[in-house]
């Protein structure tokens, strides 16, 4: 079987793995948020907190109870690290420095998992499992729980009412990521993931000098990385490490742990407002730009020009032997397109254009179908900014779900769009005009640029991935990258949480003649091109200066 097909037959695969899960999935999750009976561990948790689950929140409250949250998550996280020296299971690995702990503790936080560290190398277990794993949960809960609160937007009228934070974040972590997260880690480790708390061990003497593995909760961590689209590895290859991905199958695996939820999502929105036409509206939507995207990878790397691609049959430069260049391309678009950041290949060495397809999934917004929570609101902004555009073309007040998009609606909207692409550029900016930022960057020119393009892309869009060409291990990338994940992460849910008060508040508005039928294919070609044309095209300056130049000229 030639390589080009076998990874036609896995996207093909896959797809029906996602489509055979999605109606069941989605509907559960709508219960599990429309839900009014706690189960008893919940009551637990709310009595210890001191929160009273059936209190509905104002838009205000709701985003003080998910900053209030995330800022104890950072402070625990980062002490946790500080104190590693003292404390048992740390493998004799010394507390992490101040610069990388704040980095660290943000990333995990913000659902980012940039790792500017060997993770086999700087944390113990505890830390692992009791700081990085935990957040790997509840971050993507946090996320969830915000996507949900707009949709309850769209669905609510003549309320401000948006929910609770403190019952969303419980039963999305207790009724869909943990439970999720036992079966799959179980899966893995049946397939040759590692799980233990071991210490470190020498395997062999190697050109001179020993090798030493260490054990830890591996699959474990691996399965709600995935599934919550957080991307962290528990070593530094990640998901290219065979403790972390021992197989093909399990590489396949995990691609569907990444994309389950967030295309579930959408099946969720329908339910919960109603129309589960609009779901499917969403999802073609998402389905769309991400078989596209898909298919641009696998055209760029098993078909670019070059004697020696030739020969191994696509750019195999940097790509898993066990995997392949199909399965990698596949791998890369869904982690670039969604807020994962896992990867199994080196995104460094793919071809120029493979490189900035990863760069463009991310710029996109990571909205196909994005993260978890994330990408659904996200999406949905831009079906907010798609719907003003058809009524300024037709001169006529624009509509979505019966709720009119007004001059308050759309300034939201725009802060949101607007907010990433100031973060990532700016950053970059300022690295490359600084002195002493350009001396990380291990290659010249505009591949080295695009190093640190990929960086802030990556830290502002909470993806979490990197070129890898360069050294992130700095003061100054330490606390850039940091601002920029938290800015990324919290910034756009303010101006979430605003527009799904907004739209809460408002009187439902009646569908007539001139309704325009959101449902329907031509939005989601409008959609489509929203999404391109709006998002894509802000960063153009930035990738001609990079992989466009650096494809282009090779």
């Amino acid at each position: 079987m030639g390589s080009e097909l076998a990874g036609v037959l896995q996207l093909l695969a896959l797809i029906g793995a996602l489509a055979f899960v999605y109606v069941p999935f989605g509907n559960y999750m709508a219960g599990v948020y429309s839900s009014r009976k706690h189960l008893r561990v919940e009551k637990w948790i709310y009595k210890s907190i001191g929160a009273d689950p059936d209190t509905e929140m104002t838009w205000p409250a709701y985003l003080r109870a998910v900053l209030a949250f995330s800022v104890v998550g950072v402070l625990f996280l980062y002490l946790l690290q500080r104190l590693q020296g003292v404390l048992p299971g740390s493998l004799g690995f010394s507390s992490v420095n101040p610069a990388q702990s704040f980095n660290t503790a943000v990333s995990f936080v913000t659902n980012t998992n940039w790792q500017s560290y060997y993770g086999e190398q700087t944390m113990g277990h505890v830390v692992q499992s009791a700081g990085l794993a935990v957040q790997n949960f509840v971050s993507a809960a946090v996320g969830i729980a915000v996507a949900v609160a707009l949709v309850r937007g769209f669905a609510r009228s003549r309320t401000g009412e948006l929910g609770n934070f403190w019952a969303d974040l419980v039963r999305g972590t207790l009724r869909i990521l943990v439970p999720l997260a036992v079966v799959s880690a179980v899966v893995l480790v049946a397939c040759g993931a590692v799980q233990n708390f071991s210490g470190i061990h020498e395997v062999g003497q190697f050109m001179g000098g020993s090798q030493q593995w260490n054990g830890g909760a591996v699959a474990s961590q691996e399965a709600i990385k995935e599934l919550g689209t957080n991307g962290g590895g528990y070593f530094n290859a990640n998901s290219a490490h065979p403790f972390e991905n021992p197989t093909p199958f399990t590489n396949l695996f995990e691609i569907f742990l990444i994309l389950v939820i967030p295309f579930a999502l959408t099946r969720t929105f329908g339910v919960m407002v109603g129309s589960v036409r609009q779901g499917y509206a969403i999802l073609a939507t998402m389905a769309a730009i991400w078989i596209g995207f898909t298919a641009l990878m696998m055209a760029t790397e098993f078909h670019h020009h070059g004697p020696a691609l030739d020969i191994a049959g696509g750019a195999m430069e940097g790509k898993e032997t066990r995997f392949g260049v199909g399965a990698s391309s596949i791998f890369a678009v869904a982690t670039t397109l969604t807020s994962t950041g896992a990867v199994d290949s080196f995104h460094s060495s793919f071809t120029g254009l493979g490189g900035g397809v990863t760069m463009l999934g991310m710029q996109l917004g990571e909205i196909a179908p994005g993260g978890t929570g994330s990408g659904l609101y996200g999406m949905l902004i831009m079906a907010v900014i798609a719907v003003f555009i058809a009524g300024l073309m037709v001169g006529r007040t624009p509509e979505y779900l019966g709720k009119k998009i007004g001059g308050r609606e759309m300034k939201l909207a725009a802060c949101y769009i607007l907010i990433t692409p100031a973060l990532v550029l700016v950053f970059t900016a300022a690295s490359m005009a600084l002195p002493t930022p350009p001396h990380s960057m291990l290659n010249p020119g505009a591949h080295g640029f695009s190093e640190v393009l990929y960086a802030f892309t990556s830290a502002a869009n909470n993806n979490g991935s990197a070129f890898a060409g360069l050294n992130a291990n700095t003061d100054w990338y330490n606390t850039m990258t940091g601002l920029a994940m938290l800015l990324g992460r919290f910034l756009p849910m303010v101006f979430v949480l605003a527009l799904a008060g907004s739209l809460a508040g408002q009187k439902p508005v009646p569908v007539t003649a001139g309704t325009l039928r959101t449902e329907k294919p031509l939005f989601t070609g409008l959609l489509v091109g929203a999404v391109l044309i709006v998002t894509g095209l802000t960063y153009f300056p930035a990738l001609a200066l990079g992989p466009l130049a650096e494809g282009l000229a090779s």
